[in-house]
């Protein structure tokens, strides 16, 4: 054999070399993720991650900021002789993940972890979620998930842990859920779920943890339970399920904590509890329960908190609660307990509520025996030596001569709305009674079962932009009483202020929450499932419900918030729930007099001194109308309405003396200033021009009208000045002008408006009307509805304005005839022809205030075609064409429900009907709005000619409105005694200029024509 030469040598210890190279190559390469596990975790968004095939180890997977947030994705690497990972655990808590559950997840196929608690995820649960076959954990608690759970998940056998808290999913429970044989917590509470329990769920005899608080379920308990014998914690608060409370209950030994609340259906006995010696915590609130406190609870030896309130229990304290040392909290409120509360109770330093039952016995000196509450807790029988505070109807222990209060709810004193707030600081809340010179007092219930240590006292912790008493608030978890005392008997105004400050105003989770409770204002549930963030419009937005006849027969006003066990619990963390308030204020509606409630004489001096000036007001207003004077101020000096006085220097101040600079609008009634008070207040000063005479009669109904009227969605009048020639009206100042500014102004003025906030405008101008329709004490038509008489604040909350030539509406009377005045292109048909009044022509205005605000164009100013006059003419013909989406704003390109807009603009045709008595009243028009009633819009077919056209009417206004313009452009026209015509420019307190027509057949006062400027148009 010959031997190799030194080439073949040479050629052989080279490709050794190779060789040895690319094995240390191998040995040193990282191992690789498959490209669809990183496409899966790329899909998630917002986590901050860079993924990449060599990710695993990676320190940004490995990131603990607290116990609530936290980054944790760990791999397996051991796959392909270590050349290969797969992710295992996928932990991402409290990092605002934000997007939808990709469908990509599905490929994470060695998964035994995916737990994305406290996030902003949204969209649904994708059903590729059924191929994580090794799963054990899944928890999505505290994202924006909504629709059904996907049958599919039944199927992941592996499955321990399913955690789907505080989402917005809905529909019924899957009975696949059944078939998840080795689950051991199934958290589903603070959702949407429909329908009953299903059957199923009986097989899950492994579970140790349900939880289903606060969805509308239907049906009884199950009896299944009962097969959930290593179940430990059981809670079903507010599912308004049906009792009774199942026996099998008694079967479940190893329960530590167990919360039934809010049962309906028929009432029953204490359930069997004496096997349950583990428990710890045992919550039957509110359970239809009747009979007595059974004796066996001495061996429930571990029990710390005991909730039976808000049952029928009966009989006296059994002994057996004294030997309960563990026992911390215990509420039995709200009951009919009797005989005498023990000894042992009195001299107890734990929270024990007491209140609301039927003791008898021995009394004690007050309501509040160290952290026991006794408020209210004998029988309404007990002797007069019982102090007042213990008896069951809070009698006065001194003549009642309360008749107003205004209380700053877990706030220090403030001055808001011109009035002083008291203030309201005590921290207690667990079972507490707290009482202020026996003026008004409050007595609150519960504790927080997932924080112990919650506090009772809300801040503004989130920064959010409220002012007053909406800076603050009290809480409760449970139940909290507000009570006025010694009350004079009579009817009164109540308002309840309230802002949500608990929770964020961003898209993180912490904005998630939601808060629902009841109000009930003496013993009637006012407002059912109360959302405040619903009804406000989002977080951090105050907001004031009025209740206008409230009756006090006794001596008390009692006000009651009580949580259901609804809405969610853990968001932004566990213990945030319940009612919350920010403020009260009480004010009667009757005349306050020395019989009634003791004034002082300076009270009842000032009151004298009013009353005749305003009756020699009038008389004095009646002569000089007769008489025809020229001095059209005189009649107005000594006004005192129901207004707060300011005098011209203060005004004067304010406005920097009415400096141009200040002016920030114009209107045929006069110039509009911005001010600021010695105090930093921000007022509008409405200043009456010295030219217009109709303007004194204008000025005179405004004060009268809007001094009576208190309501969210109304430009709130501060006050008026009459000094001098100086006629004034000061009103609180709304940073975003009017409506038409927002809508079709100028560019540079023009708001950006998206959908959710030109629905909520329209629905507060809805609620306005409402209010001054059918809610208010005076019943008024406003008669000026149009877009530059809704005023927008700085939250884009609408508040309607110019009450100038608002009428009272006669209760006995159908309709009134009175003199036209309003605003051609607004005035309802009937209204601008034959003076025909009703508050049918308010709501034919806001008609075409809904179609100004769907299609961003003035009524007046707009017109597709020469034959069409105005809008509503237009959208008649759309609406027949089957397009009446076109008049929705291009600017809204397709950031809106289709849907929605089409049921806005049917209610805009059927507010405009030309029949008024087939218009809607407003507040079916604010059902309408909120979903609670269906919207139909009225058929109206169009003929060839006028003649044959259903809506003739409508064309015969517009000729009507055709020749008033052409008098206009006369820019003069003739006064005389009869069949005189004027134009009166009453405009809202600071907006463009826009013309109101107003004729009166029997007119006294000469007429002043204003030109209206080349922006506005009458038609």
């Amino acid at each position: 054999m010959p031997f190799p030469t030194a080439t073949a040598v040479l050629l052989a210890l080279s490709c050794l070399s190779i060789f040895v190279e690319l094995q240390s190559l191998a040995q040193v390469s990282p191992p690789l993720l498959p490209p669809e596990e990183v496409e899966a975790l790329g899909k998630l968004q917002n986590t901050g991650w860079n993924v990449e095939r060599t990710s695993c180890g990676s320190p940004q997977w490995s990131r603990r900021i607290a116990d609530d947030i936290e980054c944790n994705v760990t791999c397996d690497c051991s796959y392909g002789s270590g050349t290969i990972c797969h992710v295992t655990n996928v932990v991402v808590k409290g990092f605002n993940v934000t997007g939808v559950l990709p469908p990509e997840l599905g490929n994470l196929t060695r998964l035994t972890e995916l737990d994305l608690t406290r996030n902003y995820i949204n969209g649904t649960l994708p059903s590729s979620l059924a191929q994580l076959r090794n799963l054990t954990t899944l928890s999505l608690l505290g994202n924006r998930l909504s629709g059904s759970v996907p049958s599919q998940i039944g199927s992941i056998a592996t499955l321990e842990a399913l955690v789907l808290e505080d989402n917005l999913l809905g529909g019924p429970i899957p009975r696949s859920i059944g078939n998840l044989r080795r689950l051991k917590r199934l958290l589903l509470s603070a959702n949407n779920f429909t329908g009953s329990l299903p059957d199923s769920l009986g097989n899950l005899q492994n579970i140790e943890d349900f939880r289903i608080d606060g969805s509308s379920l239907s049906g009884n308990l199950p009896e299944f339970i009962g097969n959930w014998t290593n179940l430990d914690r059981l809670d079903l608060q507010g599912t308004s399920m049906q009792g009774p409370i199942p026996t099998a209950i008694s079967t479940l030994t190893n329960l530590t904590q167990l919360r039934i609340s809010d049962l309906s259906g028929p009432s029953s006995v204490f359930p069997d509890i004496k096997n349950l010696t583990k428990l710890e915590e045992l919550v039957l609130r509110n359970c239809l329960i009747t009979g007595s406190i059974p004796d066996n609870f001495g061996e429930i030896t571990q029990l710390k908190t005991l909730d039976l309130s808000f049952n029928s229990l009966t009989g006296t304290i059994p002994p057996t609660l004294q030997s309960l040392e563990n026992l911390q909290y215990t509420f039995l409120n709200n009951n009919s307990l009797t005989g005498e509360v023990p000894g042992w109770v009195l001299n107890s330093r734990e929270n024990f509520d007491l209140s609301y039952n039927n003791f008898t016995g021995r009394a004690q000196p007050s309501c509040q025996q160290l952290d026991v509450n006794l408020v209210s807790s004998y029988s309404p029988s007990a002797s007069n030596s019982v102090p007042w505070c213990l008896r069951k109807d809070l009698p006065c222990p001194r003549d009642p001569k309360e008749h107003t209060l205004f209380i700053n709810c877990g706030g220090p004193r403030e001055r808001f709305e011109d009035e002083n707030y008291e203030e309201d600081l005590t921290a207690n809340g667990r079972s507490n009674f707290f009482s202020v010179s026996e003026r008004w007092g409050y007595s609150s219930t519960g504790i927080y079962l997932g924080n112990v240590d919650a506090d009772y006292l809300a801040r503004n912790v989130f920064g959010h932009n409220v002012t007053g008493v909406y800076s603050t608030a009290r809480l409760a978890p449970q139940s909290l009483k507000y009570y006025g005392l010694c009350m004079i008997r009579g009817s009164y105004t109540v308002k309840l202020h309230f802002a949500e400050i608990m929770y964020s105003n961003d898209q993180t989770f912490s904005s998630l929450g939601r808060r629902i409770f009841d109000i009930s204002i003496q013993g009637e549930v006012v407002r059912p499932d109360f959302d405040i963030i619903t009804e406000a419009g989002g977080v951090g937005r105050g907001i004031t419900e009025v209740f206008d006849n409230v009756t006090v027969e006794g001596n008390t006003l009692e006000i009651h918030l009580f949580w259901s066990g609804k809405g969610t619990t853990a968001i932004p963390d566990r213990g945030v729930y319940g009612p919350l308030i920010s403020g009260i204020s009480i004010t009667p509606n009757f005349q306050v007099d020395e019989g009634g409630g003791g004034l002082s004489g300076g009270a009842i001096a000032g009151i004298v001194v009013s009353s005749f000036l305003v009756v020699l007001l009038i008389c004095v207003f009646i002569f000089m109308r007769r008489r025809r004077k020229d001095d059209g101020n005189s009649e107005l000096r000594g006004l005192d309405l129901q207004t707060g006085m300011f005098t011209l220097r203060q005004i004067k101040y304010a406005t920097h003396n009415f400096d141009p600079a200040n002016k920030i609008g114009e209107g045929g009634f006069g110039p509009v200033y911005k001010g600021m008070l010695s105090d930093g207040g921000v007022i509008a000063v409405k200043q009456l021009s010295s030219k217009s005479k109709q303007g004194n009669r204008e000025f005179v109904n405004e004060i009268g009208m809007i001094s009576a009227l208190q309501h969210p969605n109304l430009v709130k009048l501060y006050g008026c000045c009459i000094e001098g020639n100086q006629l004034l009206l000061v009103y609180e100042y709304l940073e975003n002008n009017s409506l038409a500014r927002a809508l079709f102004g100028k560019q540079e003025n023009k708001l950006k408006l998206d959908w959710q906030t030109r629905k909520n405008i329209l629905l507060g101008i809805a609620k306005g009307l409402a209010y001054l329709h059918e809610e208010s004490r005076l019943k008024i038509v406003h008669r000026d509805i149009k877009a530059t008489n809704v005023l927008l604040d700085k939250d884009l909350n609408a508040k309607i304005s110019d009450f100038g030539l608002a009428k009272l509406d006669e209760g006995e009377n159908t309709h009134i005839s009175t003199r036209i005045a309003g605003t051609i292109g607004y005035m309802a048909p009937e209204y601008a022809m034959r003076g025909y009044l009703t508050d049918k022509a308010d709501v034919y205005s806001f008609g075409i205030v809904i179609l100004e605000t769907m299609s961003g164009t003035s009524n007046t100013n707009y017109r597709p075609k020469e034959e069409f006059v105005y809008l509503l003419d237009w959208a008649y013909v759309l609406q027949e064409q089957g397009n009446l989406l076109e008049l929705v704003d291009p600017e809204l390109g397709r950031k809106y429900s289709k849907e929605e807009a089409r049921k806005l603009l049917n209610l805009a045709l059927l507010c405009t009907n030309p029949s008024p008595t087939l218009r809607p009243p407003m507040t079916s028009v604010v059902k309408m709005m909120e979903g609670k009633a269906p919207v139909q819009a009225p058929i109206i077919k169009r003929g060839e000619s006028d003649a044959s056209s259903a809506d003739a009417r409508f064309r015969a206004f517009q000729t009507l409105s055709q020749d008033s313009h052409t008098n206009i452009s006369n820019v003069s026209w003739e006064s005389s005694d009869i069949g005189q015509k004027s134009i009166s420019m009453v405009d809202a307190p600071w907006t463009m200029n826009s013309s109101a027509v107003s004729k009166d057949d029997h007119d006294d006062d000469a007429s002043h024509l204003s030109q209206p400027s080349s922006s506005t148009r009458l038609l």
